[in-house]
């Protein structure tokens, strides 16, 4: 059973009542009882759904692999089912648990099914939904049995006054035409009312351990995302003290020796102008022209750390400014609703800008399209996609594993889709969330 970590902003855990009156009263144990009694329903609509799409999958494979697509979109409808289920936890019981994600998309659909079909969360959701129908008739039954019998007890004064036999059973209950009957019936009745929350929260939290095992996060999926993040982190820390070194190397040896230089040249204008004022005229230009020189390099560095027009214009303007200087001709298509923090912004940046250098150089492609969207305060999407020889495999070459590794600062996804013979497509996923960081 995987135990999520408190989430901050999640709804507190309600503490159960120590007096059966006031747990009787609770407004949490009749919320667990509403999750409970429908359980049975919303379990056999998901096993229906899911088993339906199932069938067809292997019923349709044989007809030209129709049975795939089938696949995928059953797939995608039991994490939707998935969501809505861990939506009824937390409104009805309080209770957050953490989603396994789908795989990345892959526009191969043989290859797609291939990934969805071994996806352990794919399976755990499966496996819930198959079995939350068995499990959802006991539970909704033990609550629908123990509820309507307190009631049903505690009303049998009533139903004795209502109709007074003569015998000794009423409504197939005995002893219900004598006082002393109907008391301890009634008592009964009194005592399961007043143990249905302790019922009700135990059969809750057996049912939450079940959703969390089944549609909470896959332990080893935890364990390696882990340690990739862990990875990560040591190559972004290698690769900034790499940067900056670069950057030492580069003031160093062009902006810092540009700056001696002009000072040198100024000296000697100093120098000269005791001697000879109208003879500096020469030494000032070239200062001057130093001056500029120096003035150009260090706004390439700056532009290299942190472009400003990102920061003043946004990822649109940016992203034109790389279009226009890229020697491929490319389509750019940005569609912001609101921009995201800096943080996501500048990632975005240098992923597209890496992206085209690598399509300007190894690529051999025509055209380029780049597409940057993001709806409703989601994550930010990026595709580049390139018509060139394709090939491309992030684990041969450190430019594309750079890119991984930026993304994942921010706990997003980068996947590479790139055959031989092309086109190449580079997909990427930047959370906005706590992550991605705000702004």
């Amino acid at each position: 059973m995987v135990i999520a970590p408190p989430v901050e902003g999640a709804p507190a855990a309600r503490p159960p009542h120590s007096d059966p009156l006031r747990a009787l009263v609770a407004p949490a144990t009749w919320l667990a009882a509403a999750h409970l009694l429908l359980d049975a329903a919303v379990g056999t609509a998901g096993a229906f759904v899911l088993g339906m799409g199932l069938f067809f999958s292997v019923v349709l494979l044989p007809l030209a692999l129709l049975g795939v697509p089938v696949w995928i979109v059953t797939a995608w409808v039991s994490a939707g089912t998935a969501r809505l289920e861990r939506a009824r936890y937390r409104i009805l019981l309080g209770v957050d648990i953490g989603a396994q994600p789908l795989p990345a998309f892959q526009r191969h659909p043989l290859r797609y099914g291939g990934v969805l079909l071994r996806d352990p969360g794919v399976r755990r959701r499966a496996v819930h939904q198959l079995l939350a129908a068995p499990v959802g008739v006991v539970t909704c039954g033990i609550t629908y049995v123990l509820l309507s019998g307190a009631v049903a007890l505690l009303a049998t004064p009533l139903l004795g006054l209502a109709d007074p036999a003569d015998g000794t059973t009423a409504y197939g209950i005995p002893f219900v035409d004598t006082g002393g009957g109907r008391a301890l019936l009634a008592g009964l009745g009194l005592v399961l009312l007043l143990a249905a929350p302790t019922v009700l929260r135990a059969l809750a939290a057996a049912d939450t351990a079940f959703a969390r095992t089944l549609l909470g996060p896959v332990p080893e999926v935890l364990a390696r995302r882990v340690d990739e993040l862990e990875r990560s982190r040591a190559r972004v820390v290698d690769a900034g003290e790499a940067e900056r070194r670069r950057l030492e190397r580069d003031l160093h040896d062009g902006t810092q020796q540009r700056l001696v230089a002009l000072g040198m040249t100024l000296g000697r204008a100093k120098a000269r102008y005791k001697q000879d004022p109208a003879a500096v005229g020469e030494l000032l230009d070239d200062a001057h022209q130093q001056a500029k020189d120096a003035v150009t390099e260090l706004r390439g560095l700056i532009r290299g750390l942190h472009p400003p027009v990102l920061t003043d214009r946004g990822l649109d303007a940016a992203l034109s400014a790389i279009a226009v200087r890229c020697p491929v001709p490319v389509q750019l298509t940005v569609e912001l609703e609101e921009r995201p923090s800096s943080t996501v912004e500048a990632i975005g940046y240098f992923v597209v800008a890496e992206a085209l250098t690598n399509v300007a150089r190894h690529s051999g492609a025509a055209s380029a399209t780049v597409t940057v969207r993001r709806e409703r305060g989601g994550p930010v999407w990026i595709t580049v996609t390139d018509d060139g020889v394709g090939g491309a495999d992030p684990d041969r070459g450190t430019g594309l594993r750079g890119l991984a590794d930026r993304v994942s600062g921010v706990d997003g996804q980068l996947r590479v889709d790139s055959p031989v013979g092309g086109p190449t497509v580079l997909a990427v996923e930047l959370p906005t969330g706590p992550a991605g960081l705000v702004r």
